[in-house]
């Protein structure tokens, strides 16, 4: 404990190490967050799902807080339903298992930009006579626009903004413009309060009406969404474990590992040193990037796989050579001979008295090294070769730039994502160059 309020305090002497330490403890905090918030399945479902699943989400939304910044404020998304609202709907019995089942979704338009679709999804239930329903919009300067007539299936969806009937009514205009237009100037909102009445009729005793109405905005969420939909906050947050666990268990696995093959390399020497040492030199000229890039196309896109090899290769890479040069020192120390002379065993020399002296020097190593596995992962999903399953960071990129996100002006697509990519590099570099002047006696000056 002491040593650790000692290191602490150290660390307190560098601002920038404090910066870190408050970024790190921020991508923590998100990813409990995102873990209890979202189970890996859940997650998982969600981000497969597609439309199926974010049917009642807008399209390619910017974020709710953009409104904070717009002149003019643009709509968000309004969902109604009468499930959840049962005072929406309204029964009459007109006898001989006849009723009249008539809804109303009333709601309060104050926004300055039109919607971007308008949706109304039905679920009947009945034996053999299908309900019928009219459907009609009343502005809020008291106008009554009818908009569709039909009798429903078990399911239904009226996509408003996609009846190519209604724009003859609305003066050419498309529905989630006109049905909201200023008769005196078509291009301006008509602020006020708006209903949209569902007059259904029932044959059967036993039949129902439920409907939901979804006007989709053009601002939604803390993140906004995606072309399909999909709210990208789920990416976010989920973003923040993945990228951790990654860099965290490939870093602290590799140097780790890489420690102990130069110690025992160093201590017993002869073809254990030969046979490490030729493989460190065939790996160091191996390119990385390129083999997981053949890993994921010709075998496995797998976040274990490819982690896996990249901790494989990462083991013999150039860090066992910085690794031994510091063992060849330790080892002519004194006490290791007199380790030696009371009879000590290898392993135990090499776990108690070699490797012990030189963790020091693998802490800030292995911190600083956690970003550039975080941006591997990263760079293997923008190049389409991340796992499938998994909503990351990187996959978000990869969608932004399928989409041509920055081309469409849908921005924050690309630079939420990039902004926590970076700010997880930045507080890891920060606390690994404090970690590493005050552990390297030869930088404490600096």
């Amino acid at each position: 404990m002491r040593a650790i309020r000692n290191l602490l305090n150290q660390i307190k002497a560098y601002p920038s190490a404090v910066v870190g330490l408050c970024i790190i403890a921020f991508m923590i905090t998100l990813s409990i967050y995102a873990v209890i918030k979202i189970p890996y399945r859940e997650a998982v479902r969600l981000w497969k799902g597609g439309e199926n699943v974010w049917i009642e989400y807008p399209r390619n939304a910017r974020p709710e807080w953009f409104n904070l910044f717009y002149k003019e404020k643009q709509p968000v998304t309004i969902v109604m339903k009468t499930t959840e609202t049962p005072e929406l709907k309204t029964v009459t019995d007109l006898g001989n298992g006849i009723a009249a089942q008539d809804i109303v979704f009333e709601f309060d338009y104050q926004y300055d930009g039109f919607p971007a679709e308008l949706s109304l999804f039905f679920t009947s239930k009945f034996t053999t006579a299908r309900p019928n329903v009219e459907i009609k919009w009343i502005t809020p300067d008291g106008r009554e626009i009818n908009m569709q007539s039909m009798s429903l299936r078990p399911s239904e969806a009226y996509r408003i903004s996609q009846d190519t009937r209604l724009p003859r009514r609305l003066n050419g205009l498309q529905p989630e413009k006109g049905l909201f237009a200023d008769p005196a100037n078509p291009n301006k909102v008509l602020k006020g309060t708006y209903q949209l009445v569902v007059s259904g009729l029932v044959f059967e005793p036993e039949a129902n009406i439920e409907a939901t109405f979804v006007l989709y905005g053009k601002v939604h969420g803390i993140a906004g969404t995606d072309h399909l939909r999909r709210d990208i906050s789920v990416a976010l947050l989920w973003g923040a474990p993945v990228a951790l666990s990654v860099g965290l268990v490939v870093a602290v696995g590799t140097s780790l590992t890489t420690m102990c093959l130069a110690a025992c390399a160093v201590w017993f020497g002869g073809w254990i040193d030969w046979i490490i040492r030729r493989i460190n030199e065939i790996v160091m000229i191996l390119p990385l990037l390129p083999i997981l890039i053949m890993i994921g196309l010709f075998y496995s896109r797998s976040i274990i796989v490819m982690m896996g090899c990249t901790a494989l290769l990462g083991i013999f890479g150039s860090g066992i050579l910085s690794y031994r040069s510091m063992f060849l020192q330790t080892k002519t120390s004194g006490y290791i001979e007199a380790a030696r002379a009371y009879g000590a065993s290898n392993f135990r020399i090499i776990f108690r008295y070699l490797i012990p002296k030189v963790i020091p020097v693998l802490i800030p190593g292995f911190v600083t090294q956690v970003p550039s596995y975080v941006f591997l992962e990263a760079t293997l999903a923008v190049l389409g070769l991340g796992d499938k399953d998994l909503p990351t960071w990187g996959k978000l990129l990869n969608d932004a730039y399928s989409e041509g996100a920055l081309l469409t002006g849908h921005f924050y697509w690309v630079v939420e994502p990039a902004v926590l990519l970076v700010l997880t590099g930045f507080g890891f570099a920060m606390v690994g160059f404090a970690l590493d002047r005050i552990f390297n006696p030869r930088l404490r000056g600096l």
